[in-house]
This record gives structure tokens, sequence and C-alpha cells, in this order.
């Protein structure tokens, strides 16, 4: 007579918090090598991303597109800022606003990091439509996440 496994397990390896976040450790390795020669963060990387999508955001959209808080962005725009790759102004409209924009060599590194995404899919050796699903469920997850969280 077999023991069936409890339906909610205590197992380190069963459970899906641990999947995630282990994986995230090995994309976190992908990513320093990959983001070393750019001179970027994974965390600055993000930041990149959402204002090579669209330039000239507040600080507030920076924090709702990462799902980060403020006292989080702020250092990175400050040493992204230091860097030279963005720039930070007050709104002409709204004073309490902080506009985010791109600089010319903001701009540039956007071409320097192309190649970003294709070395991160070759190192998890899955074929696009395998990643697309995989991000997919995993979107619709953290959407659920919040959900029930508010």
């Amino acid at each position: 007579m077999g023991h069936a496994k409890p339906p909610h397990s205590q197992q380190l390896d069963d459970q899906l918090c641990f999947a995630v976040y282990s994986t995230m450790l090995g994309l976190n390795k992908v990513y320093r090598r990959l983001l070393k020669p750019l001179s970027l963060t994974y965390s600055q990387y993000l930041v990149m991303l959402v204002l090579w999508e669209r330039d000239g955001v507040p600080v507030s959209a920076v924090c709702e597109r990462l799902f980060l808080d403020t006292a989080t962005i702020t250092p990175l725009l400050k040493r992204l800022e230091s860097e030279g790759l963005v720039l930070r102004e007050r709104s002409a409209q709204d004073e309490r606003q902080v506009l985010i924009s791109l600089t010319a060599e903001g701009k540039a590194l956007k071409a320097k990091a192309a190649d970003v995404p294709d070395c991160v899919a070759a190192a998890m050796q899955r074929t696009s439509p395998q990643i697309a699903e995989i991000r997919d469920a995993l979107t619709s997850l953290r959407g659920s996440l919040f959900d029930s969280s508010s």
C-alpha cells in the first residue's frame, strides 16, 4: 500500500515558490554575465527596458511598470543618471513629478543590448514558443497573486 502525498506538500522541491526563486537565481547569473560589458545591473537593465519602450515618463510610471516602489527605483535612477544614461527633471506641468528621459548615450545603449534577449533564450535552451508559454503562464500567475493581495 503506497503512501499518498498530501495535496500541499511541505517538501522544498514541491514548492512553486522555490522553483521560481531558484530559477531566478540562475537567470540572474546569466544576466550578470551579459550585462557586465554594458555596465548595467539587472535592475538597471529593467529600468532601461521601460525607458526604451517609452521615454520621458514620470518616476511613478517606472515604478508601476516594474512593480517597485519609489524608494527602490530612486537609487537606480540616480545611478543611471550619474552614468550619463538618463536625465531626471521636474515636470513643468507638475513640480511634484519627476520625469525620466534617456540621454543620447542611454538611447545608444539599446543597440548595444540588442542581443541580450537572444543570449538569454539560448541559455534557457528553450524555443521561442516555449519561452512565450512559460512567460505567459508566469504573467497570469502574477496577475492572480496581485489580485488576491489587494
